[in-house]
């Protein structure tokens, strides 16, 4: 009878050659990263601000949707950069569609506010027989800082929403398919305007995925050599006390103005002022002498 370990030895050796065939195919299964170091589309799409997919630099989506969904990505952009925002949306067979569809891309700046496309087809409209659909998007270019009223773009995070603004009702709810692909021209070094730079981005990104910009950190209030004369639980009294104070001093010397003008004080009451015309009083008052 063999040896234990010798029989242990030639199982060994009989797995050999399977283990040998199977790393290879492993290997084969295992994704390869590309050569320029992309990263694999993004499979998903948020349904709101809150839950907007962020999109890291160079990343594209390939996304399978509904008609008449809502879909929310978000991406970052820095000053002197211009983005463009391209979609193609494969839509459903079309025998199974009744009427035309109309397909509406809207980016909004990290406040939320809608910017306006300088290029590209913001709405299209696919007929019946049509099998996909392009829109894109152009911005203005992202400046360094702007007025608050402006509503220019800054630097940030910048949400894209693809919607349906029009279509059939039995068309609601059929497959549909969307890319999406975000490219910038521009950097650092053509932002304008010059002078200013804005602290912060507008707002952190929300939602899952890779961080497209930072949060601003907070800041300390600054301090003067008067800050402290308007805080405090007992500053409103002493302010309350001194304008009273001053409403008091106010009010006499509004009176004196008005009572006594230019200082003039009246006579002596009981006095009358003598009148022109009428005999003075004398020793000879009454007498009839001339």
């Amino acid at each position: 009878m063999p040896n234990p370990t010798i029989r242990g030895a030639l199982a060994g050796l009989a797995l050999l050659p399977a283990l040998t065939l199977a790393a290879p195919a492993a290997s084969a299964a295992s994704p390869s990263p590309t050569a320029s170091g992309t990263p694999a589309p993004a499979t998903k799409a948020g349904t709101s601000f809150l839950t907007a997919i962020n999109l890291s630099p160079g990343q594209d989506a390939k996304v399978a949707a509904s008609t008449g969904d809502y879909l929310y990505w978000a991406f970052g952009a820095s000053e002197g950069q211009t983005p463009t925002v391209g979609l193609t949306v494969g839509l459903a067979a079309a025998a199974d569609r009744h009427g035309p569809q109309t397909w509406s891309v809207e980016v909004f700046d990290g406040l939320r506010r809608r910017q306006s496309c300088t290029g590209g087809t913001q709405n299209a409209t696919a007929d019946t027989g049509a099998s996909s659909i392009t829109l894109s998007c152009t911005l203005r270019e992202v400046r360094s800082w702007a007025e608050p009223w402006s509503g220019d773009p800054l630097p940030g995070t910048y949400y894209v929403r693809l919607s349906v603004s029009d279509a059939p009702q039995p068309d609601l709810g059929l497959a549909a398919s969307v890319q999406l692909h975000v490219s910038a021209k521009g950097d650092a070094d053509n932002a304008q305007p010059e002078g200013g730079d804005l602290k912060a981005p507008l707002v952190p990104p929300a939602g899952g995925g890779a961080a497209t910009a930072k949060a601003a950190a907070p800041e300390e209030a600054e301090e003067h050599w008067y800050t402290g004369w308007f805080s405090g639980w007992n500053s409103r009294w002493f302010w309350t006390l001194g304008g009273g104070a001053l409403a008091a001093l106010a009010g006499v010397a509004g009176y004196t103005l008005t009572r006594h003008p230019r200082g003039r004080r009246p006579a002596r009451y009981g006095t009358v002022p003598p009148q022109s015309g009428a005999p003075q009083p004398g020793p000879y008052a009454g007498s009839g002498r001339p």
